[in-house]
């Protein structure tokens, strides 16, 4: 283990790395020194599939933006790794801008969710922002609007933190778009696949079951966990084990080499 990566396991050390960012952004995106960490690391692993695709702007999503942290996050760390990694980002956020409606039914979690919750100040919200698109509304109709627009890049980085299963259902009618609309692999992080003890979260309710239903009915496009990612990384983290991708396994340029030719000649001689 390096040394900077035991010093990183040290909390303060963390805390002042966060408070005077320094080093490059691949480092900062290893050592998890971002506001939301998981969403600098799916925004940076897209770009990094864009730019090995010859792809020069993406899009990447947060679905559920309740006060707006996370959107801010988000462009935060789009802005940053669009001028390292050289690929421009265009953001999005979706909300209903009212807080959380009635839940449906008991696949929604009422038990842990209720109407009302996470409201926003959108005229707040919006003097912040500096680049990112903020849809309001019913998300199954201000998906199916924005998709209709043209001049849209591929998707490439989508959290999703809708809570319900039947907003996250709604959600990833995103991914049944051509494969234009998106990179072959999405990074994608789910919120509320893990809650407390309470929540008792499992593949027959909440977002679970909404990815569960769609890899049912999609023989070539599924969303799977992205495994061990805690191995590549010098410390565990919580959003490790809600980090997924969608898979476009129909997709055109899905089995494109995506290891740079300077090191695609591996060999293992005796």
């Amino acid at each position: 283990m390096s040394l900077l990566s035991q010093f990183t396991r040290l909390p303060y050390v963390l805390g002042l790395w966060e408070r005077f960012p320094c080093g490059s952004v691949q480092t900062r995106v290893y050592y998890g020194i971002f506001p939301y960490p998981h969403y600098a690391y799916g925004v940076y692993w897209a770009a990094i599939e864009a730019v090995r695709l010859g792809i020069d702007r993406i899009t990447v999503m947060e679905f559920g933006v309740a006060g707006g942290r996370g959107l801010l996050a988000l462009e935060y760390a789009s802005t940053l790794i669009e001028g390292e990694v050289g690929v421009r980002i265009d953001v999005v956020g979706f909300d209903s801008g009212a807080g959380m409606p009635p839940p449906l039914d008991y696949r929604d979690l009422p038990h842990i969710w209720g109407p009302g919750f996470y409201l926003m100040q959108a005229d707040k919200l919006r003097a912040r922002l500096t680049r990112a698109q903020l849809l309001l509304g019913d998300v199954g109709e201000t998906l199916q609007e924005w998709l209709a627009e043209g001049n849209r890049a591929p998707v490439g980085f989508v959290a999703f933190d809708l809570d319900y299963y039947s907003s996250t259902k709604a959600a990833l009618n995103l991914f049944e778009a051509p494969p234009a609309d998106h990179l072959p692999r999405v990074y994608c992080y789910f919120d509320d696949v893990c809650s407390n003890a309470l929540g008792c979260m499992s593949e027959y309710l909440g977002e679970l079951l909404a990815i569960r239903e769609f890899n049912e009915t999609h023989p070539d496009r599924k969303i799977g966990k992205i495994q061990q990612v805690r191995v590549h990384r010098p410390r565990w983290e919580m959003w490790h084990d809600r980090m997924y991708a969608f898979h476009d396994f129909a997709h055109p340029e899905y089995n494109t080499m995506l290891i740079p030719e300077t090191v695609r000649d591996r060999q293992l001689p005796l």
